[in-house]
């Protein structure tokens, strides 16, 4: 098999259990190189156990994960040499300063290009002089975002990489990781923070409960999305013209002003309201967030509905 079509990233009925307690159950996905993957669901929901026992921390009750095609139980450590990691619960050595446990990492892993390491220390105004012990949680997250970067590996796995970084910060990372992926690193990305996936990645798998319940493209995700439309004409309009349209929810009207929300295309209510004298259109999109909230908090999981 061509090396070029191994996923860099794969699951087969990945399975941990704690006792009778089910943490993750039969997930199956594939990650392709230079993809940036975002696995999505609430605190809870098991993307954190995914990804330990992926990395082999933590055993797998039943089925497998590969990395770079490899066994991620046989070939662990040399798994390892190749991609960065950034835990939700960064273990840390708190009486270091920032440099000194960069330094004991950037040797440690053999890496041979500190210059890079300096250049993201100060893309995050990372102080490290300071003792890590010392810094804010914030701080201290940049600390962990250059250590699973600074090696300049072929995969980035990330747990909650945002997480107490300021706004400047967060667009910070984000240049870094699109940047990161320019070069043909894999990306992947951990999170509950909706605008925070939809805003990097290309594919989005959701976990509710410790199931994978869908896994799609994020401009698939956008068609399904739910827009606020507000309609001005030049005079009133029946309300009736426009209930049964598909799509369509929650229409209101009064007086020359009819609202209603649509999910996906907006071509059928367009059509419509050309019927009538349009003085002015309003819209108003919260992305993704309806989306992502009707498939944690329904049984069927059709939005179209």
């Amino acid at each position: 098999m061509d090396s070029v079509n191994i996923p860099v990233v794969e699951f087969t009925n990945l399975t941990k259990m704690y006792g009778d307690v089910i943490a993750v159950e039969n997930v199956n996905l594939e990650v392709s190189e230079g993809e940036i993957f975002g696995y999505l669901g609430p605190n809870g929901s098991g993307k954190t156990t995914t990804i330990r026992t992926a990395l082999d921390f933590i055993r797998p009750s039943s089925g497998s994960a590969a990395i770079f095609g490899l066994d991620s139980r046989a070939h662990s450590t040399e798994i390892k040499l190749r991609l960065g990691y950034l835990p939700g619960d960064l273990p840390i050595y708190e009486k270091m300063t920032g440099r000194e446990f960069l330094t004991y990492l950037f040797n440690l892993r053999g890496a041979s290009n500190w210059d890079y390491v300096h250049g993201l220390a100060e893309r995050f105004d990372a102080d490290l002089e300071r003792l890590i012990g010392k810094l804010s949680r914030g701080n201290k997250q940049k600390i962990g975002l250059i250590q699973a970067f600074m090696n300049e590996p072929e995969l980035i796995v990330m747990d909650e990489p945002t997480s107490g970084l300021d706004p400047l910060m967060q667009q910070e990372f984000y240049s870094l990781v699109e940047e990161t992926r320019e070069r043909g690193c894999t990306v992947f990305i951990s999170s509950h923070i909706v605008p925070e996936v939809e805003r990097l990645c290309d594919r989005v798998a959701i976990l509710r409960e410790g199931t994978l319940i869908t896994l799609e493209e994020i401009r698939t995700l956008r068609e399904r999305a739910h827009h606020r439309i507000t309609l001005e004409f030049g005079e009133p309009v029946p309300i009736s013209a426009f209930s049964n349209i598909s799509g369509i929810r929650d229409v209101q009207a009064e007086g020359l002003m009819l609202r209603c929300t649509i999910v996906g295309s907006a071509d059928a209510l367009v059509k419509c309201a050309s019927q009538f004298e349009v003085l002015s259109i309003q819209s108003e999109d919260d992305g993704l967030e309806d989306v992502f909230l009707d498939f944690y908090q329904t049984e069927s999981h059709d939005l179209a509905k």
